[in-house]
C-alpha cells in the first residue's frame, strides 16, 4: 500500500501567478509530493533556466519535488524535434549533471526521460533507437547516482511488461532506485481491455524488478481519471484505489483541469478527457476529490467512497430523492427512512458540506439508504434510479442565482435540461410514476411591478391584499436571471408532463427554506450563512438596504409539505403551489440580523454592498391553496426556528453560542 501519495502538475515559463494560485490547494490536500517537468527544451530557450531557477525552488518550498527530465532541444535532437534522442546520447546526462548541480538542493530523486511514451506508435522490438534509448538513460541513471542522487526510470503508458524486461537486460533497471508505472484505469481506451487491476500489473513488475534489481521500489508516477462526464465520485473512488495499490508512492495526475485554451500534446482540443483530469476546475474550484482531501483528508475520502455505490439497474422499491445529500433532501430523506421507508439518493455531491449530510443519514438509517454518487444528467445512472423507485422527489439543481449569471450554459444544463432528462426516465417506466419537483419563487421574476414602501426595519407593498396575503400563483411568470430561467423551463415541463403523458406531478415554488443540515452561502441559504458567519466572529456582507423582507420556513415544516403534496398527487397533479412561511414568517434581513444579536450576544459585523441583479425587494408566499388542498400549515415560528438552526449549526461546528443580550 502506498506510503505516501503527491501530485502530478506541468507548468510553463511565466507561469508564475499559476504556480502561486495552485500550491495552497495542493498543500491543503494533504499532499507531500510534487511531480513536474524540467524540459531540456525550454531550459535551453531565451529565459528558460531563469524560469527554472524560481520555479524549482518556490515549488520544492512546500512539497517534495520530483523533476521529470525531458524534451532534447530540437538543435540536439537527432530527429529535429524535442521528441527524439539527441545527437549525443551523452549530452543527455551533461544536461542532468548541470541540472544537479545548479538545482540538485531542491530535491532527491530525478525522474530520467519519459520518451517514448506511446509504445503502441512505436515498435520498440524492430527499432535500433532503442538500444540508443538504453544507453542514453543508463548512462546518464549511472551518472545521477554516482553523483549521490537517486534516479527513477520513468514508466511507460500502457504498461509493458517486455519493455520492463528488456530495460533490465540492457542494465537500465540496475542503475535505477525506483521504477515508475503509468495507469489511467477506466480514462483512456488503450487500457480499456488490458487492464486488469493494481495488483495483477504491480505484481508483475515486482517480479520483473526481482530478476534485475530486487532493492529499486515502485512509485506509481502517473495515474488519474477524467471527470469529462462529471463522474466526480467515480474519480474519488479511483484515487482512493489507486493508494491501496502495492507502490510506495502515487502522484495523481492532476490537480488542476488542463486550461481550455492550452493545446495538449496532440492538439488544441485533440481529446476532450485530457482537460478534466484535475481534482479542480481550471478555475480553482474543487471537485469532490479536492473538496474532501481538503477537509478530512485521505480517510474522509475513505469513509465516503464506501458509503456511495456505483450506480445499477435496482429492483428493490424506495423513494428517490434527486438531491438527497443536499439540506431539504437529507431531511426529507431522513424524515421518511424514520419511518421504515427504503430511500435511494442521486447526489452528485457537488455542493460542499452535502458529503457530511451523507454520512449522517447512512450512520442512522444503514442499509434502509441506497447512495448513487450520480450527476443528474447521467442517462445510466437515471435509469438504475428510477428503475425501482415508487415516487420521485426532484430536488437536484443548481440553486444560486450568482452562480447562474457566471455559468448560465451550466446553470441550464443542471436544471432544464437535467428535469427534462429525469421527467424521460420516468416516462421510460410505463408507470404511473408521481413526481414532485422543487421550484422557486424566482420564477416570478423581481417582481418590479410591485409597489413598496419601506419602514425603519422592512418594507412591503402598497397594496394591502398583497400586504395581508402574500403572492399567489395566479401572479404571471416573469423569468429574469438565468437561474429563474432554468428553473422555470423545469417547472413548466413538469406541469406539462402530467398533462401530456399523465404522469401523476405537481410543482413546490419555495421561498426561502432554512434548519439544520443547511451549510448557506452567500449565494444561497442566506439564512445559515447568517449565522455561521455570526457564530464565528465574521462580518456579513448585506446587499441592499437590509430592509427586503422574504417568508422564512423550517424546514421540517417544508418536508411536511411535500409529504403531503404526495400524499394527494392523485388528485393534485398538474399544479403548482408556493411553499414558504407566509405572513406570519416573513421578516426583513435587518430583523434576522438583530434576532442572531439576541442569541448569539453580540452585533454581527455587517458590510453593505449594491443589490444583486434579480432580488426582489419583497416576496412573502400565499400559501392558502397549499394549505387548502392538503391541510398543511407552517408550525414552526422563525424566531423559534432560527434558535434551533443555531444550536445546530453550533454543535456541527464546535463552537460556542454565546449568553443571550439582555435587553432593557
Amino acid at each position: 500500500m502506498s506510503r505516501g501519495f503527491g501530485f502530478v502538475e506541468w507548468f510553463r515559463p511565466g507561469d508564475h501567478d499559476r504556480v502561486e494560485a495552485l500550491l495552497p490547494g495542493l498543500v491543503a490536500s494533504g499532499a507531500t509530493h510534487l511531480r513536474t517537468h524540467v524540459s531540456w527544451a525550454e531550459y535551453h530557450a531565451t529565459g528558460g533556466q531563469e524560469w527554472f531557477d524560481w520555479l524549482l525552488p518556490r515549488l520544492a518550498r512546500d512539497l517534495e519535488l520530483l523533476p521529470c527530465v525531458h524534451y532534447t532541444p530540437p538543435s540536439l535532437s537527432r530527429t529535429g524535434r524535442s521528441s527524439g534522442a539527441p545527437k549525443v546520447l551523452k549530452d543527455y546526462a551533461d544536461f542532468l549533471d548541470i541540472l544537479l548541480t545548479r538545482h540538485g538542493q531542491h530535491f532527491t530523486h530525478v525522474e530520467l526521460w519519459n520518451e517514448p511514451n506511446n509504445l503502441l506508435d512505436w515498435d520498440w522490438r524492430e527499432d535500433p533507437e532503442f538500444d540508443l534509448f538504453c544507453e542514453m538513460v543508463g548512462g546518464a541513471a549511472y551518472w545521477v547516482q554516482k553523483r549521490g542522487w537517486k534516479t527513477v526510470l520513468g514508466g511507460p503508458a500502457p504498461f509493458d511488461p517486455y519493455w520492463l524486461n528488456l530495460m533490465g537486460e540492457r542494465g537500465v533497471l540496475g542503475v535505477s532506485d525506483v521504477v515508475g508505472f503509468h495507469g489511467f484505469p477506466g480514462t483512456w481506451d488503450s487500457e480499456a481491455a488490458s487492464w486488469q487491476g493494481w495488483d495483477m500489473h504491480l505484481g508483475e513488475m515486482r517480479r520483473i524488478l526481482d530478476r534485475h534489481n530486487a532493492k529499486a521500489r515502485i512509485w506509481i508516477t502517473e495515474t488519474g481519471y477524467s471527470t469529462w462526464r462529471r463522474d466526480e465520485m467515480e474519480q474519488a473512488r479511483r484515487f482512493v484505489h489507486s493508494l491501496q495499490a502495492p507502490a510506495d508512492r502515487v502522484y495523481w495526475y492532476a490537480w488542476s483541469d488542463v486550461p481550455a485554451h492550452v493545446a495538449v500534446q496532440e492538439g488544441l482540443w485533440f481529446d476532450p478527457r485530457h482537460y478534466h483530469l484535475g481534482a479542480v476546475t481550471e478555475d480553482g474550484q474543487p471537485k469532490l476529490l479536492g473538496r474532501v482531501l481538503a477537509e478530512g483528508g485521505v480517510e474522509r475520502l475513505r469513509e465516503l467512497t464506501a458509503l456511495a455505490a456505483p450506480a445499477r439497474i435496482g429492483t428493490e422499491i424506495s423513494t428517490l430523492i434527486t438531491g438527497g445529500a443536499g439540506f431539504i433532501g437529507a431531511n426529507l430523506a431522513d424524515a421518511l427512512m424514520s419511518e421504515g421507508q427504503q430511500v435511494t439518493v442521486l447526489d452528485n455531491l457537488s455542493r460542499p458540506g452535502v458529503e457530511r449530510n451523507l454520512r449522517w443519514l447512512a450512520g442512522r438509517h444503514g442499509d434502509k439508504l441506497r447512495a448513487i454518487p450520480a450527476d443528474l444528467r447521467d442517462p445510466t445512472a437515471l435509469k438504475g434510479a428510477v428503475a425501482g423507485a415508487e415516487a420521485v422527489f426532484h430536488l437536484a439543481a443548481q440553486t444560486a442565482v450568482t452562480t447562474s449569471l457566471t455559468a448560465p450554459v451550466e446553470d441550464f444544463e443542471v436544471n432544464a435540461r437535467g428535469t427534462l432528462d429525469l421527467l424521460e426516465a420516468v416516462r421510460a417506466t410505463g408507470r404511473k410514476l408521481p413526481v414532485i419537483f422543487a421550484s422557486t419563487n424566482k420564477v416570478y421574476g423581481a417582481l418590479a411591478d410591485l409597489q413598496v414602501a419601506e419602514t425603519d426595519t422592512r418594507c412591503g407593498p402598497t397594496d394591502n391584499l398583497i400586504a395581508a396575503h402574500g403572492v399567489d400563483e395566479t401572479r404571471p411568470l416573469d423569468f429574469c436571471t438565468p437561474y429563474g430561467c432554468s428553473k422555470g423551463v423545469a417547472d413548466q415541463y413538469v406541469l406539462d408532463y402530467a398533462k401530456s403523458y399523465g404522469i401523476p406531478a405537481a410543482v413546490l415554488r419555495m421561498s426561502c427554506i432554512y434548519g439544520p443540515r443547511q451549510f448557506g452561502t452567500e449565494d444561497q441559504g442566506w439564512v445559515a450563512h447568517f449565522l455561521i458567519r455570526a457564530l464565528e466572529g465574521r462580518p456579513v456582507t448585506v446587499f441592499g438596504t437590509g430592509r427586503q423582507v422574504r417568508d422564512v420556513l423550517h424546514v421540517h415544516d417544508a418536508v411536511a409539505a411535500y409529504r403531503a403534496l404526495l400524499g394527494r398527487i392523485d388528485t393534485l397533479s398538474g399544479r403548482a403551489f408556493n411553499l414558504g412561511g407566509g405572513p406570519d414568517n416573513s421578516v426583513s434581513l435587518g430583523e434576522v440580523l438583530d434576532e442572531i444579536w439576541d442569541i448569539t450576544g453580540k452585533p454581527v459585523q455587517i458590510d453593505r454592498s449594491d443589490w444583486r441583479q434579480g432580488d426582489q425587494p419583497w416576496f412573502v408566499a400565499d400559501t392558502r391553496a397549499l394549505e387548502a388542498a392538503t391541510g398543511w400549515k407552517a408550525s414552526i415560528g422563525w424566531r423559534a426556528g432560527l434558535r434551533d438552526l443555531a444550536e445546530w449549526l453550533a454543535a456541527e461546528r464546535n463552537l460556542p453560542l454565546r449568553a443571550q443580550r439582555k435587553l432593557a
